[in-house]
């Protein structure tokens, strides 16, 4: 197993964004795709954090995202918009879908905007939370890279599309829910091999369809679906908003940030609803916090020794973070020099 290097958040934002910057991004787009990059970082989320920014910038170099491109509006319908992202960074497409959201839940009190030809945007949370902070309800959804099978194949047809669910949360941080529909994020697994671990029994199985705890042969094999048919089935769901219903590519025709030889096609989905037009939002406030206290209050089962609401450990990660620094995998600070010798950045090198 690794060990790791203790760096300070800020230090990494500033390398992250400098990176971006060299890899042809304007700075508005650097600093958006550095931070959601550490952010996911602070919050507790490596396999979705720096570890990726190697990736990202191969894809960059590669020509496959486009570093110049500016999503545009392909339909504007008032409460409905759908958005061509023209193959830039995913966290460009879906920070500029967020605010579209945002800006017509305002004026209708619900919205609904497609995005299509984009890219992995990173964490969905990242962008729900956007909207969870204007005072809205946000939903987001994904499809990714072929990663499973449909449950009882042994052919990797189907990402795993996560989705994401926000709302503001009273005097908490705001309650947020994103989760992959596979067992595990298939970051994880890159993650676990960066460290040297083993992965648990469950999360995947080789090529040829056996159980797996390596996590390489796991990365060449099938990641299994949470809940088994279920998650199957919920992933399938979120291809149909992500990719059929926006025009982008679905099931196989999407390709990840691993490679970089390929466009990536993903689509995503995002709806946000104005909660003002419902409720009060200081009655919403009170009735959320309600809510968080009657889970708290319940009697703890064995072996635990609190009980959180959605998103409550990561917010409680990211203040840590911030006051103790972060502490990165060898192999992702070995990735990060090779990135600060190639475009010169040494002086900004967070070690």
């Amino acid at each position: 197993m690794s060990s790791g290097s203790r760096v300070d958040p800020e230090k990494l934002l500033r390398f992250t964004r400098a990176v971006y910057e060299k890899a042809g991004l304007s700075p508005v787009d650097a600093h958006l795709c550095a931070d959601s990059l550490v952010q996911a970082d602070l919050c507790g989320h490596q396999s979705h954090g720096v570890l990726r920014l190697a990736w990202y910038v191969a894809r960059l170099q590669s020509g496959v995202c486009d570093a110049k491109a500016q999503p545009a509006l392909a339909l504007d319908g008032g409460a409905i918009a759908v958005i061509d992202g023209h193959d830039a960074m995913g966290q460009v497409v879906a920070a500029q879908g967020a605010r579209e959201a945002i800006q017509r839940a305002k004026t209708h009190g619900i919205a609904a905007v497609a995005m299509r030809h984009s890219n992995h945007f990173g964490t969905a949370f990242y962008y729900t939370q956007m909207v969870a902070r204007a005072g809205c309800i946000g939903f987001l959804s994904t499809n990714a890279s072929p990663a499973m099978a449909p449950w009882g194949g042994r052919e990797k047809v189907l990402g795993n599309n996560p989705f994401s669910w926000a709302c503001p949360a009273g005097r908490y941080a705001p309650m947020v829910l994103d989760m992959a529909n596979t067992g595990v994020a298939r970051g994880k697994i890159y993650l676990a091999k960066q460290r040297g671990e083993d992965i648990p029994l469950g999360w995947a199985m080789t090529a040829g369809g056996a159980p797996t705890t390596d996590p390489a042969e796991a990365i060449a094999g099938l990641i299994l679906p949470m809940g088994e048919h279920k998650g199957y089935a919920i992933a399938m769901m979120m291809d149909m908003l992500s990719g059929v219903l926006t025009g982008s590519g679905f099931s196989t025709d999407v390709s990840g940030p691993y490679q970089a030889q390929r466009r990536s096609l993903a689509g995503h989905f995002m709806i946000a609803i104005n909660i003002e037009t419902m409720q009060p939002l200081e009655q919403f406030h009170a009735r959320i916090e309600e809510l968080i206290a009657r889970m708290k209050q319940v009697p703890l089962a064995e072996g635990f020794d609190e009980i959180f609401y959605p998103g409550e450990i990561e917010a409680r990660h990211e203040v840590l973070a911030r006051q103790n620094g972060l502490i990165l995998p060898d192999d992702t600070m070995r990735d990060l020099a090779k990135l600060a010798k190639s475009f010169e950045l040494m002086d900004l090198y967070p070690a």
